[in-house]
């Protein structure tokens, strides 16, 4: 080393020198860690978003962007994804390979960066059902994230198991966690009316304190919504995207002697099917950053780096947060791609938000600490298209899922399957055989659907194809309440009824949106010429890994209309990412080998699927396709996220 040179040190050396004696504190206007200062220069990103191959790639990422600290959510219902069952990394269940969360963690350290858990219960984060399982619905009375006892002892179970998990990682043990969040934006269950229930808050803090956390406890809510989320001894955090003078500043008035930290400081924003995609501009992005750390606040980038939104697991909205999921009209899905239009592209990218970030904190940050280049990008492809080879019609799917006898309209979640957890996801048909329907008959379904509904007569789909926005507001579709469908000029004797029901995702934000998120049809009866019918079975239909992989009797496409599986083969020598094109399909889900990978529909934003080289193999990939309607006869491929709107 010549003269004059400086070594510089890691994250870790510099905070850790002397020995770890006490971890994050909020006792002084200015956090420190280990009795050093610190401003926290942090990013989010869900592990349960990115594939574990990648974690690395992202958090180095991270850390060549000058942030010191990583957060992400835990989301309860896939760790334990059936009543009692959990997978932290190796519990079996379709998401096994995104669930290590201690590999994480420690991969996290590995990396130089701190690590800011939230753990819930309740997380939001545009995931089904804000990261809560849905079998929690099949307890009678239960009231969610309430100080309701039977939720409580349900929460007390399950983090009893992460917490074992995550507590010898923390921070002053030697880990890389130096925080943990109570709960999330509590204070938007605050109706102006009632009381908050504080018990709940009060306990969730007992619960992490009796099962060994000892680091620094927080919650986080917008300030000019108020403060009706937070506990007397807890520091407070913001989360806002915009006038952080405003939002910090009453922070600051609610606790003057804390140090200030934005929890969520929004870079973009997510995307709901059938509207426009959301975009922001780097110079306000860099504006309102500048602005934050001028007022002396720590941050935390939400997203850093969005991911994607695997499977059936994407949230929903309501547009009218007074409503229950009951009264469903303002329903509004979230898309599968979560690129959030943050720092980071959906596929790791940089953006020129990275690089106004990486700018911004170096300016900023003044301790003289070892940083990594920033790697190189993961090389996408788009591979030849494939021709469609195969395809299973609903009926023969139908065949081979094992069918539950029924005596009224239930929901998929009160389905006695899956250790008596229900179904979480997928679609759900409910089967009426032996029918006899007269021509120009009516079917109507009493209540709103929940979400989307096909109806076939002896697999003739009857329904109207989609192709524009309007088509949302009629029948088939959660916006019409008391639906009906003219069934033909034509007259059935002994014919099958099929009422294919999807759930397209369950409402995450909000507090009385989380009651009632029941799926399929169960508000009411269903009609043909106002006489009511009795429907003989439930069949679930969850295109899991271990029903998906045990299909047979593929035929030569027919390429006909309504729903059916059609199956592509993918033959590559090398793995590479890539984005499937689905601009020639209209509506439905993609499956790469037996994994759910993707939603689609063709009014957009998102026209195209990401799917990353560590979901596919050396040779031959399998690639289904659901589609509701009418299909392509090619799988194509394309080197980008796409985004189209069709009106």
């Amino acid at each position: 080393m010549s003269k004059g040179t400086l070594k510089l040190r890691t994250l870790y050396e510099y905070f850790t020198e002397g020995g770890i004696k006490t971890g994050l504190s909020d006792s002084k206007p200015q956090f420190t860690l280990n009795n050093k200062d610190i401003v926290i220069y942090s990013g989010a990103l869900h592990y349960f978003r990115v594939p574990r191959e990648y974690w690395k790639d992202r958090l180095r990422k991270y850390r060549a962007a000058g942030l010191n600290a990583v957060e992400t959510y835990v989301p309860w219902n896939l760790h334990e994804y059936q009543d009692g069952v959990y997978d932290f990394g190796k519990g079996g269940s379709d998401f096994q390979d995104f669930l290590d969360i201690g590999e994480f963690i420690n991969l996290a350290k590995e990396e130089d960066l701190f690590v800011i858990l939230r753990p819930g219960p309740y997380i939001c984060a545009e995931w089904d059902f804000g990261g809560l399982p849905s079998w929690l619905l099949r307890y009678e009375g239960i009231k969610l994230r309430t100080s309701e006892p039977q939720y409580i002892k349900l929460v007390e179970r399950y983090f009893k198991k992460l917490l074992n998990i995550v507590c010898p990682l923390q921070f002053t043990r030697g880990g890389a966690i130096i925080a943990f969040q109570i709960e999330n934006e509590y204070g938007n269950v605050y109706d102006g009316v009632n009381e908050i229930d504080r018990k709940y808050l009060e306990k969730l803090k007992d619960i992490l304190h009796q099962n060994g956390v000892v680091e620094l406890l927080f919650t986080s809510d917008t300030p000019s919504n108020g403060f009706h989320g937070t506990l007397s001894d807890v520091l407070a955090t913001a989360n806002f995207q915009n006038e952080p003078s405003k939002e910090l500043s009453l922070l600051k008035k609610f606790q003057p002697n804390k140090p200030l930290m934005v929890m969520e400081y929004w870079t973009g924003w997510f995307d709901h099917w059938a509207e426009k995609h959301h975009t922001r501009t780097v110079e306000n992005f860099g504006s309102v950053l500048e602005d934050i750390l001028n007022f002396g606040a720590s941050i935390n980038f939400y997203m850093f780096h969005g991911g994607t939104n695997w499977g059936f697991l994407n949230g929903a909205n309501l547009e009218d947060k007074s409503l229950t999921a009951i009264d469903n009209g303002g329903f509004q899905p979230d898309v599968t791609s979560y690129d959030y239009d943050a720092p980071l592209s959906e596929a790791g990218d940089y953006t020129d938000k990275y690089n106004k970030t990486k700018e911004i904190i170096s300016k900023y940050n003044k301790l003289p600490i070892k940083q990594p280049m920033m790697p190189e990008i993961c090389k996408r492809i788009a591979y030849p298209n494939i021709e469609i080879i195969g395809e299973i019609s609903l009926n023969d799917i139908i065949k081979q899922n094992q069918a539950v006898q029924i005596e009224k309209m239930v929901p998929m979640e009160l389905l006695n399957i899956n250790n008596n957890s229900g179904q979480s996801y997928g679609y759900i048909v409910y089967r009426k055989t032996n029918i006899d329907i007269s021509k120009n008959s009516i079917l109507k379904i009493e209540g709103r659907v929940c979400d989307t509904v096909l109806v076939l007569i002896n697999g003739e789909l009857k329904n109207k194809i989609i192709t524009t926005k309007d088509d949302l507001n009629g029948f088939g579709y959660w916006r019409v309440k008391d639906s009906t469908l003219e069934l033909g000029d034509r007259d059935y004797k002994n014919a099958t009824l099929d009422l294919v029901v999807e759930n397209w995702g369950r409402v995450n934000y909000g507090y009385l949106q989380q009651f009632n998120q029941f799926k399929g049809i169960w508000q009411g009866n269903v009609l043909i010429n106002k006489e009511v019918i009795q429907f003989n079975e439930a069949i679930p239909l969850q295109f899991d890994k271990k029903s998906t992989k045990k299909l047979i009797d593929w035929q030569k496409p027919s390429f006909t209309v309504g729903p059916k599986l059609y199956k592509g083969v993918l033959n590559i020598d090398e793995p590479k990412d890539t984005y499937i094109d689905m601009r020639d399909w209209i509506k439905g889900f993609v499956i790469v080998n037996n994994f759910v990978l993707a939603r689609y529909l063709t009014l957009g934003p998102q026209q195209s699927a990401y799917l990353p080289a560590p979901l596919l193999k050396k040779g031959s990939n399998d690639i289904f396709i659901f589609e509701h309607f009418t299909p392509a006869k090619l799988i194509k491929f394309t080197q980008d996220l796409i985004h189209e709107v069709r009106e």
